[in-house]
């Protein structure tokens, strides 16, 4: 058995691929976009892709199903009730797929998505114990998946969470202890609310120290899974919808990008695009291009820019040296293909043209405090998921987390000079930047964040419970 994970760690996505080099047949699991790594694998290996199996319609990520069903032939499967605008094969509970040797069993998973299928693995034909077992977004280390994503949707996030319960306990837990456990992401990810930091487990580790995995009644279990998950970036319902839709193809040739004058940028922008700047947020406060958004490369970069970005609008890309492509593919994972070329040597274009560049306020703990005291006017806001929240808040701090800010721009007081705060100053800057390209007039955010306010030992609200 040839058995590979690969990691993408910007998105805490998992994919796999499963291969039998008696017969050369493989598999991959819920490919990322960028399609390289299986097509290296598959060659050095002497492997055929011939299936692509989705575990279920993405909502974090744009999967690479359509390029690497291009690129191989392979056919693209997902579980029952998914129509998407393409070819697929429907794979249905109990139905065994046979790679030569290895053989894959079909568990249907629902909870975090109806459709939601796990895949066990029997790494010889006539093996009674499974090897290990793929998870998807069912069950993850130390979580399981969230099941309210779908309610704009129309589909109750408790309905799907009694799903969830069921499939836990009459699929997955009724696997030996020894079953290796493989999920579709790991920390980080907003597909649940507190995924820890391993890559694998086991069904008997989990079965042992996952939270939503002890003795608890089903209510008790819904109402564990449907409380105090993480805001969704603003992107997911966009991904998702690509995810099952025939779009254009992720190619070599289209990961270039063509550098652009600043008179090229300006009228861009005056024609709705928007200015990315993957900058570190010190770096950008020093000196920018007037009106572009912060997103940091260092960090994670689509998600967030997928939370501040309509995925309708033209993106030009600022970045340092030779990390331009790099912005372009990592916003190609999401599904934002609109990146129409880069900034070159901002540096020096804004030495050239100060009259473009703008600075960004960046405050100590000690001086919003002093603020704060001072100036009843100062709307602090908040950007940090609720969760966060149970470690306390400044006080008189508006909360909006940063996945719901441009929505709720309208309801902010533009006039009002404008404080974001985040966990350290990451989020913050990346909110600062976007409400003073929406017009704020006076905008800064916390160097550090709420943990240099707690150190500093300010004063702190701490929730009711």
């Amino acid at each position: 058995m040839f058995f590979r994970q690969y990691e993408l760690g910007c998105l805490s996505v998992f994919s796999y691929m499963i291969g039998d080099t008696t017969s050369g047949r493989a598999v991959v699991i819920d490919p990322q976009r960028d399609i390289s790594a299986y097509l290296e694998d598959a060659a050095a290996q002497d492997l055929q892709i011939e299936r692509i199996i989705e575990t279920h319609v993405h909502a974090d990520f744009v999967s690479g199903h359509l390029e690497l069903a291009r690129a191989t032939g392979a056919t693209i499967s997902y579980g029952a009730g998914v129509e998407p605008d393409f070819p697929t094969e429907t794979l249905v509970d109990g139905q065994r797929l046979d790679l030569g040797a290895v053989v894959l069993e079909v568990r249907a998973t629902p909870g975090h998505t109806p459709e939601s299928i796990s895949i066990v693995v029997f790494e010889h034909r006539d093996d009674q114990d499974p090897w290990g077992v793929l998870t998807g977004d069912t069950l993850f280390i130390g979580d399981v998946g969230r099941p309210d994503l779908l309610v704009s949707a129309g589909i109750s996030a408790e309905d799907l969470a009694r799903k969830l319960y069921h499939s836990l306990h009459g699929q997955l837990l009724t696997l030996p202890d020894a079953t290796r456990v493989f999920p579709a992401h790991g920390a980080g990810s907003s597909c649940g609310r507190s995924l820890a930091a391993a890559s694998s487990s086991t069904i008997g580790e989990q079965r042992r120290t996952n939270y939503a995995l002890q003795l608890m009644t089903e209510e008790a279990f819904v109402t564990a899974v449907t409380t105090h998950q993480p805001v969704a970036p603003l992107y997911f319902e966009f991904a998702a919808i690509v995810n099952r839709s025939a779009h254009p193809l992720l190619e070599d040739g289209s990961t270039r990008i063509p550098p652009l004058r600043i008179d090229e940028v300006i009228q861009h922008q005056l024609r709705g695009a928007v200015v990315v700047d993957g900058r570190p947020p010190q770096t950008f406060a020093s000196g920018h291009l007037r009106g572009s958004l912060n997103v940091s490369l260092d960090g994670r970069f689509a998600e967030h820019a997928g939370t501040v970005i309509r995925p309708d609008r033209p993106i030009i890309v600022v970045a340092d040296a030779g990390r331009e492509v790099e912005a372009k593919v990592r916003l190609a994972r999401i599904g934002f293909d609109g990146v129409i070329g880069y900034l070159p040597d901002i540096d020096q274009t804004l030495a050239d043209q100060p009259h473009r560049a703008a600075r960004a306020a960046r405050l100590p703990v000690t001086e919003l405090a002093a603020w704060i005291d001072a100036d009843d006017e100062v709307q602090v806001l908040d950007v940090r998921n609720p969760s966060e929240h149970e470690a306390g808040t400044i006080p008189g701090a508006s909360l909006v987390p940063l996945p719901l800010l441009l929505n709720a721009i309208r309801d902010l007081d533009s006039a009002r000079p404008t404080v974001l705060v985040c966990a350290t100053g990451n989020r913050s800057s990346i909110a600062a930047s976007l409400l003073r390209a929406e017009g704020f007039d006076e905008v800064a955010d916390v160097l550090g964040g709420f943990q240099a306010w707690t150190a500093a030992d300010l004063p702190v609200v701490l929730p009711r419970h």
